[in-house]
């Protein structure tokens, strides 16, 4: 099993609008096992999307299907001003032992 966590650095102020978007998204893909967290210590304004996949080739399977139902489609339209509200970020994967 790996476990993905993509992390933004989100401008002040948008932090939690963008976990929002992202919660509305793991509630979407329950099939995904997405967390949807914000920072309590360390960097400010920081957003985690942390997913759990039996495999890379797993992933990836589901990075290519992201976005392809109806459903999807219309909440990728409230993403569309996302880059908007962070300034960085980084993606971190892991093998769970």
């Amino acid at each position: 099993m790996i476990s993905v966590q993509n992390v933004f650095i989100c401008k002040p102020g948008n932090a939690g609008k963008l976990a929002k978007l992202f919660k509305e998204w793991a509630d979407l893909k329950k099939e995904r096992k997405m967390s949807v967290m914000t920072d309590m210590t360390g960097q400010y304004h920081r957003v985690i999307i942390a997913e759990q996949h039996a495999s890379l080739a797993a992933y990836e399977e589901a990075e290519q299907e992201m976005g392809q139902s109806a459903e999807e489609k219309a909440l990728m339209e409230k993403f569309k001003d996302m880059n908007e509200m962070y300034v960085s970020g980084s993606r971190e994967i892991f093998k769970v032992w």
